[in-house]
C-alpha cells in the first residue's frame, strides 16, 4: 500500500494540464524506468513545473511504494521540507530511510523536491547525495536551472505555443483554428473560470491570440491575463499589456508570492543575478524578441550562458545558423522599468538605434551582389529592431539619420512585402509639413514612395510619385540618381498601360547607366524595356535585351532582380509557343525568390506558374488550385491589389478548376492553399513536374474531360495496380473501379492498360 504526503497548498489546487500531453507522457516513463534515479523538469518561473510534476505523481504514485512530496516554498508547513538546505538533518529524511530499509517487500520511493532554486539549491544537491546511496529511492525535482548532479536526466518543459503570425502580421481570427492552439485553450478555460459567459468569437479572437504571444504563451502570465477579464473586454487588454506585462497581477492569495503578479515572478526570476549579468539583461531588454547575437554585439559576453541557464534569455528561433534570441516576458518589462527609473532607458535605446543603422548601412554593398540572400534573411529577421530604431530616430528629432535608414531599407522592405509601413514612412519625412531635409534626400524618399505605391497595385499614383522626385532630383544634379528614377519611371509607365511613354524614358535612363556603369540599374532599365518592346510585338529585339539584361545580372548575383528578368523570359517564350522554356525560367525564378525570402512578387509568380500548369499538366488541377489561393492570400497580407487583366485572368482560372474538379475537392485543395506559407508554396510549385519535351501522341486529358476520380485510377493503372489494389487505395469497390478503367480507356483512346500508362506518361 503506498502512501502520499500531503499536498502543500502552495502548489496549487487540482487542475486540468492543457497542452502538456507530451511532456507529462515523457515524464511518467521516465519514473518508470528502474535504472532511472533523478529527473528534473526545468524551466523557467511560471511554466507550470510544479503542476505538471504534481499531476504526474497523482497518475503514477500508485506504482510506488511510498511517495513524499517536499516544498521548498513552504518551510513551515509540517507536511513539506522545512527547508532544502538543512534537509539531510530533518526528522523526515531518516523515516524515509528507515521506512525503506526496514520494509523489503515495499517497492521504490517515488521523492519529488519542488522548488530547487536560489538558496534552495544546495541543500537539494545535499538532500540527493544522502540519498544516493539506497537505489528504490527516485528523484522527481522541478527547478529553473539543471542541478548538475551526475545521473540527472531533464525534462525541461516550455512556454505553451502562441498563434504563429498569418498573412498582414495579424494573428489568425478563426476561433476554431485558433482554440487549437494550447496557449489559446489555456486562456480560454481560465477566461471561463472568471466569466462563465465568455466565448472565444471572430470579434474577440484576434485580441486573444495578440495577449497570448505579448505573454509568450507563459502559462501563469496567461491565467493572470484570463483572471483580467473581470475588469477588462478582451479588446481592451493588449493595449494594457504591449508596454508592460508587468501590470498582470491577482494571482491566488494561497499561491507563493512570485505567483500572485508578474512583477513579483520577474523580481523572483532575476534574484541573485551578478552585476554584469543583470546589467546586459537590462541593456537587451530594448531589443525587439527575435535579435541576433552578432547584432546585439553579444558575441563575446560571459553573461549570455548565465541569463540563457535561468531562462532570462530564450532562443525564439534560428536564420541560417544564427540563434534569434529574446529577453522572456515578464523580465522583459522589469528590467525596463529598472532601466528607466535608473535614467538609462534613453541611452540604451539611442545605442540599440545607432547598432541597426549600422547594420543596415553596412549591409547595402552586398544587398545587389553576392550576399543579398544572406543579408535580406537577416535584415527580414531583424525587422522588429530596425522599426525601432527607426521610431528612436525620429522621437529624438534624426530626422536625416531616420531618412537614411528608411533608404536602407527600400529592397529588404519590398522583399518582406512591408509596403504600406514603408510608403507611410517616406510620406512622414517627405511629405508637405515633414522635417527639414536636404532635397537630394527628400528626392530620393519620393522615388521610394513610388516604388512601393507599384508594388501596391497603383501604377497611376507610382508615375506620379517619379515624376514628383525627377522635379526634385533635377535641382540637385545628381545624374546617377536621376537616371535610375527615371528607369523607375519607365517601369511605372509600363504597368499603367502607356508603353511609348516608357519607351521614351527608359532609352535614356538605360544609355545614362550603362555610359555610366551602372551594371544593375542598366540592367533593370532593360528588362523594363524588354517588356515595352514585347508589348509592341517586337519579340526579337525584345529577347536579345533581355538575355543581355539576364546575364549582367548572372554576374552580379542580384537574385532578386534576376527572377524579375526571367519573368519576362516566360513571358517571351509563351508568346512563342514554347512553354518548355517558360517553365524552366518560372522554376527558377521561384527557386531565386525562395532563396530571398521574397513576399511582394511571390504572388504573381505563382498565379503566372498556375497558367502555365493547367496548360501544361491538367492532370495537376488539385495543385494548381492551392497555387492560386496560396498567390490570393499571399498578397492580401502584403495589402496589394492586382492589375485588372491579371485578375480576370486568375478569376477564369479559379471558375475552370472549379466547374472540372468536384466541389469537395476543389474547396478542400483551395483551403490547403490558404494555409500555405510562402516557402511551402514554392516547395508546392517545385514540385510539379515539368511539362514532357516529347510530342504527345495523343489527345490530352484536358480534352477528353477525365474527371478528377477518373485521373486518380489512370495514375494507379499506370503504376501497375490491379483493380482490387486500386479499390482499397481509393476506399472505393472493386465493381466501381471497373467502371472508372472502362471510362478511362474510352476516353484515351486506349484498348489495354499498358496504353493508358503510356498515355499517362505523355501527361507530364
Amino acid at each position: 500500500m503506498s502512501t502520499m504526503g500531503t499536498l502543500p497548498a502552495a502548489l496549487g489546487p487540482v487542475t486540468e494540464l492543457v497542452g502538456r500531453e507530451l511532456e507529462a507522457a515523457m515524464l511518467r516513463e521516465r519514473l518508470r524506468d528502474p535504472l532511472v534515479r533523478l529527473v528534473t523538469v526545468t524551466g523557467r518561473a511560471g511554466v507550470g513545473k510544479s503542476r505538471l510534476a504534481l499531476e504526474v505523481v497523482r497518475k503514477i504514485g500508485g506504482e510506488f511504494g511510498r511517495v513524499e512530496v517536499r516544498d521548498a516554498a513552504a518551510p513551515d508547513t509540517p507536511s513539506a521540507l522545512a527547508d532544502l538546505a538543512g534537509l539531510a538533518a530533518l526528522p523526515a529524511l531518516p523515516a524515509l530511510h528507515a521506512h525503506v530499509e526496514g520494509r523489503q517487500e515495499s517497492g521504490r520511493v517515488l521523492l519529488l523536491l519542488d522548488g530547487c532554486d536560489h538558496e534552495a539549491r544546495p541543500g537539494a544537491a545535499g538532500a540527493l547525495e544522502a540519498l544516493a546511496g539506497d537505489p528504490r529511492v527516485v528523484v522527481l525535482a522541478t527547478a529553473v536551472e539543471p542541478l548538475g548532479v551526475y545521473g540527472e536526466l531533464l525534462l525541461p518543459l516550455n512556454p505553451l505555443p502562441v498563434p504563429g503570425p498569418v498573412r498582414g502580421g495579424t494573428a489568425a481570427a478563426d476561433p476554431h483554428e485558433l482554440q487549437e492552439v494550447a496557449s489559446v485553450a489555456l486562456f480560454v478555460r481560465r477566461a471561463r473560470a472568471a466569466d462563465p459567459a465568455f466565448a472565444l468569437t471572430p470579434e474577440n479572437a484576434g485580441a486573444v491570440a495578440e495577449i497570448c504571444t505579448l505573454l509568450d504563451g507563459l502559462p501563469l502570465a496567461v491565467e493572470l491575463a484570463a483572471r483580467r477579464l473581470r475588469l477588462l473586454p478582451p479588446h481592451l487588454l493588449p493595449v494594457r499589456l504591449r508596454d508592460r506585462t508587468t501590470v498582470l497581477s491577482g494571482g491566488p492569495a494561497n499561491a507563493p508570492g512570485r505567483h500572485r503578479s508578474l512583477a513579483a515572478l520577474a523580481e523572483w526570476s532575476c534574484r541573485g543575478l551578478d552585476a554584469p549579468a543583470r546589467a546586459l539583461l537590462e541593456r537587451l531588454s530594448v531589443y525587439e524578441p527575435g535579435f541576433g547575437l552578432s547584432a546585439a554585439g553579444l558575441s563575446a559576453e560571459p553573461a549570455v550562458d548565465t541569463l540563457m541557464d535561468r531562462g532570462l534569455l530564450v532562443v525564439v528561433g534560428e536564420e541560417r545558423g544564427e540563434l534569434r534570441l529574446a529577453v522572456s516576458e515578464p523580465v522583459r518589462s522589469a528590467a525596463r522599468d529598472a532601466l528607466a527609473e535608473a535614467g538609462g532607458e534613453d541611452a540604451a535605446r539611442d545605442a540599440h538605434a545607432e547598432r541597426y543603422r549600422t547594420l543596415v548601412g553596412s549591409a547595402q554593398a552586398g544587398l545587389r551582389g553576392t550576399g543579398q540572400e544572406h543579408l535580406l534573411r537577416e535584415l527580414a529577421a531583424e525587422g522588429a529592431n530596425v522599426t525601432a530604431a527607426l521610431r528612436r530616430l525620429r522621437e529624438r528629432g534624426d530626422a536625416e539619420a531616420a531618412a537614411g535608414l528608411v533608404l536602407g531599407c527600400r529592397l529588404p522592405w519590398l522583399v518582406q512585402g512591408r509596403l504600406r509601413e514603408g510608403l507611410e514612412w517616406c510620406d512622414e519625412l517627405a511629405g508637405e509639413g515633414g522635417p527639414a531635409l536636404p532635397d537630394a534626400v527628400r528626392a530620393r524618399l519620393v522615388d521610394l514612395s513610388g516604388a512601393f505605391a507599384l508594388a501596391l497595385g497603383d501604377p497611376q499614383e507610382a508615375v506620379r510619385r517619379h515624376r514628383h522626385a525627377l522635379a526634385l532630383g533635377r535641382g540637385v544634379g545628381d545624374r546617377r540618381q536621376n537616371a535610375l528614377v527615371s528607369a523607375h519611371l519607365g517601369a511605372a509607365l509600363l504597368e499603367a498601360g502607356d508603353p511609348p511613354g516608357a519607351r521614351a524614358v527608359l532609352v535614356t535612363a538605360h544609355n545614362a547607366l550603362e555610359a555610366m556603369g551602372v551594371t544593375g540599374g542598366a540592367a533593370g532599365a532593360a528588362a523594363s524595356l524588354a517588356g515595352v518592346l514585347r508589348a509592341e510585338g517586337d519579340r526579337r529585339r525584345a529577347q536579345e535585351l533581355l538575355d543581355r539584361a539576364v546575364e549582367a545580372l548572372r554576374r552580379s548575383r542580384d537574385g532578386r532582380g534576376l527572377a524579375g528578368a526571367l519573368r519576362r523570359e516566360a513571358a517571351l517564350a509563351l508568346d512563342g509557343d514554347e512553354p518548355a522554356r517558360a517553365d524552366r525560367a518560372l522554376r527558377e525564378a521561384l527557386r531565386l525568390y525562395g532563396s530571398v525570402g521574397e513576399r511582394t512578387e511571390l504572388p504573381a509568380l505563382l498565379e503566372e506558374f498556375s497558367l502555365l500548369l493547367m496548360r501544361t499538366a491538367p492532370a495537376q488541377r488539385p495543385r494548381t488550385v492551392r497555387l492560386l489561393a496560396a498567390a490570393d492570400t499571399l498578397r492580401a497580407a502584403t495589402g496589394a491589389a492586382v492589375q485588372d487583366e491579371w485578375r480576370s485572368a486568375a478569376e477564369r482560372a479559379r471558375t475552370d478548376l472549379g466547374a472540372r474538379l468536384d466541389w469537395t475537392d476543389f474547396a478542400l485543395a483551395w483551403a490547403e492553399g490558404v494555409r500555405m506559407t510562402a516557402s511551402e508554396a514554392v516547395a508546392e510549385a517545385l514540385s510539379a513536374p515539368a511539362p514532357s519535351r516529347r510530342a504527345s501522341a495523343g489527345p490530352a486529358p484536358e480534352d477528353q474531360s477525365l474527371t478528377p476520380r477518373q485521373v486518380q485510377v489512370a495514375l494507379l493503372v499506370s503504376e501497375g495496380m490491379t483493380n482490387r489494389q486500386i479499390a482499397a487505395r481509393l476506399d472505393i469497390s472493386e465493381w466501381t473501379v471497373v467502371n472508372h478503367v472502362r471510362q478511362v480507356m474510352r476516353r484515351l483512346g486506349c484498348s489495354s492498360r499498358v496504353q493508358v500508362a503510356g498515355a499517362v506518361g505523355r501527361w507530364a
